[in-house]
C-alpha cells in the first residue's frame, strides 16, 4: 500500500505541506514519516515546538526589523557601501515588484503552530503542566505571528488548520478583515494565558511565557484601541495587562547600557527575546547596521568600544532621530557612537554589536520582543488614553535615562495630545533599533507627519502597509493587492 511522504517545506513556496509519492512510479517508500506516525510522543511535541521557535528566530534575523522599523525616520544610507536595495524602505518606494519580505515565512511558522494545536492535545505527557505550557507557547506564538501580519499588511488570510495535503479550501484563502484577525489573536492570547501554569519563565526568557502573553496583549489592545476604534474598553484591557506583567520576575535594570551587554542576555528587564548564539546561527540584522570601514588612526577609547568589525555599513541612523537625544540622556552613548571625521564615517549602532571571539565579531545579539521599559511606556500610553496621569511610568523610564540630570528632564503631565506626543518620542529614544518605531508611528497615526519621505502623502493611507509581492499574488489567486498599490 502506498503511503504519504511528509515534506517539511513551503506549499507552493508559501506553507509547509505534504506531498504524495509519484503516482507514475508503483513503488512503496522504504521510510515514511507521516503526521499520524510523528505526533505520538512528548518528544515529538517538543520537536514541533523547537521547529516553531527556529522559524520565529529566522524572522527575527532581519524581517522583523524591516517590517517594524526600517520605513521610519530612523534609518538612512550609510554612504560607505551599497544599499542592498534597503533604500526602498527608508525612501518608502515599495511596490508589488519591490515589496520587501513576503508573508510566506510567517505563514510557515503559523503552520507549525497549527500542527501543534491539532495533534498535541491527544499526546500523553508525563506532566500535564508541561503539556499545557507547550500548548500555551503555540497559542501565543500564533497570536504574535498574526499580529505581525496584520500590522504589516492589514487584511490577511486566516489559516488555523495545518496544511497537510492539497485541499484547496485549506490552502487558498481570501484576505480576512482586520477585525476578524484581531478576534483570533485575542482568543489565542486568552487560551495561552489560561494554559500557562504560573508567571515563571520557561527555561529562559527566550521562550514565550505568561508575562510574554500579557505584554503582547497590552500591545494588541493598544493597537485596536487606536486603530480599530476600541476606545476606553481596549485601553483598560491594555492597562490591566501591563499590571499583570509586573507579577513576573521583571524590573528595570539600573544602568541602561547593561541591557545590551552580550554577557547580560536574559536579564531581568527582558520579558521575551528571540535567542541567538554564536556558531549556531548566522549574523542578524545588526551586521549591516554596525560594520564599517574605520579610520587608519583612531583613539584607543573609541577603538576599545568598536572592537572588531567587518564589511561595509549598508545603513545607519539619521541625524533627525539621533539628534532627538537631549544633553544628559545616557541612552545615547549606549545606542550610537559618532565616528571620527563625521560626514564620511557613519554613526555606529551599538545596541546589537554581538561579541568578538578569536578576533571575529559575531552579530548574534538577541532580538528583544518585549522588555519591561516597553511595558511601562505602553502602560503610560494606556493611562493617557483613559485620561489618567502617566507621570509615574514616564518618570521611571526617565530616571534611568538621565540619572543625575533627571530633575531637569522630569515628565510633567499635560493634555492628552501633549502626553501622547511625549510618550511616542520617549519610545523612540528608549527603543531605537529594536524593531518598534514604524509600528509605533502607525499606531499613533504619525507616520505621514514624522517620516520625511511620507510628508504630503497623508491621503495615501495604503502606504501605512507593505504591498503584497507579485510572487504571493501569483501563488495565492484568491488574494487581492492592497488598494493603492
Amino acid at each position: 500500500m502506498k503511503k504519504s511522504i511528509i515534506k517539511l517545506g513551503l506549499l507552493a513556496a508559501v506553507l509547509s505541506f505534504q506531498t504524495g509519492c509519484n503516482t507514475s512510479l508503483e513503488l512503496d517508500p522504504t521510510s515514511v514519516i507521516t503526521n499520524e506516525s510523528f505526533w505520538k510522543t512528548e518528544d515529538d511535541a517538543r520537536g514541533g515546538l523547537t521547529s516553531l521557535y527556529v522559524k520565529q528566530r529566522s524572522l527575527a534575523s532581519l524581517n522583523l526589523f524591516i517590517w517594524g522599523e526600517a520605513r521610519s525616520e530612523v534609518m538612512e544610507w550609510g554612504k560607505v557601501s551599497g544599499t542592498l536595495d534597503y533604500d526602498r524602505y527608508y525612501l518608502n518606494t515599495l511596490n508589488s515588484v519591490s515589496a520587501g519580505p513576503s508573508w510566506q515565512a510567517v505563514y510557515s511558522a503559523i503552520n507549525d503552530a497549527n500542527l501543534i494545536l491539532k495533534y498535541v492535545p491527544d499526546i500523553s505527557f508525563a506532566n500535564e503542566t508541561n503539556k499545557n505550557d507547550l500548548l500555551a507557547q503555540a497559542y501565543v506564538s500564533r497570536a504574535f505571528l498574526y499580529f505581525v501580519l496584520v500590522k504589516t499588511w492589514g487584511e490577511v488570510p486566516i489559516r488555523t488548520e495545518p496544511v497537510e495535503g492539497a485541499e484547496p479550501d485549506v490552502i487558498q484563502k481570501v484576505r480576512s478583515s482586520q477585525e476578524d484577525v484581531f478576534t483570533l489573536i485575542k482568543d489565542d492570547l486568552e487560551k495561552a494565558n489560561a494554559l500557562f501554569s504560573s508567571y515563571g519563565f520557561i527555561k529562559s526568557r527566550n521562550y514565550w511565557s505568561k508575562a510574554g502573553v500579557q505584554a503582547l496583549k497590552a500591545d494588541v489592545y493598544l493597537w485596536t484601541a487606536k486603530r480599530l476604534n476600541g476606545g476606553n474598553a481596549d485601553f483598560q484591557t491594555a492597562l490591566t495587562a501591563c499590571d499583570e506583567v509586573a507579577k513576573a520576575d521583571v524590573s528595570l535594570l539600573p544602568n541602561y547600557a547593561d541591557l545590551f551587554e552580550y554577557e547580560n542576555k536574559n536579564n531581568k528587564e527582558v520579558i521575551m527575546a528571540i535567542g541567538n548564539k554564536e556558531f549556531e546561527v548566522g549574523n542578524n540584522y545588526f551586521f549591516n547596521l554596525y560594520s564599517a570601514r574605520l579610520p587608519n588612526e583612531i583613539d584607543p577609547t573609541t577603538n576599545e568600544i568598536i572592537g572588531q568589525t567587518a564589511g561595509g555599513m549598508v545603513w545607519t541612523v539619521t541625524d533627525l532621530a539621533k539628534n532627538q537625544f537631549q544633553d544628559g540622556d545616557l541612552r545615547k552613548a549606549a545606542s550610537v557612537l559618532d565616528m571620527p571625521a563625521p560626514g564620511f564615517y557613519p554613526t555606529l549602532i551599538l545596541k546589537g554589536r554581538g561579541t568578538v571571539i578569536s578576533g571575529v565579531r559575531y552579530f548574534t545579539s538577541d532580538f528583544v520582543i518585549y522588555r519591561y521599559a516597553d511595558v511601562l511606556l505602553m502602560k503610560a500610553e494606556a493611562k493617557n488614553g483613559l485620561g489618567q496621569d502617566p507621570s509615574i511610568e514616564m518618570n521611571l523610564v526617565r530616571q534611568r535615562a538621565y540619572g543625575a540630570a533627571y530633575e531637569a528632564h522630569k515628565f510633567v503631565n499635560g493634555s492628552t495630545v501633549q502626553n501622547d506626543q511625549a510618550i511616542l518620542q520617549e519610545r523612540l529614544l528608549e527603543l531605537m533599533f529594536e524593531g518598534k518605531r514604524w509600528w509605533d508611528l502607525v499606531r499613533f497615526h504619525k507616520a505621514f507627519e514624522l517620516v520625511p519621505t511620507l510628508e504630503g502623502k497623508a491621503d495615501q493611507k495604503h502606504l501605512e502597509y507593505f504591498p503584497i509581492s507579485e510572487q504571493v499574488l501569483s501563488l495565492e489567486p484568491l488574494v487581492e493587492q492592497t488598494d493603492g498599490y
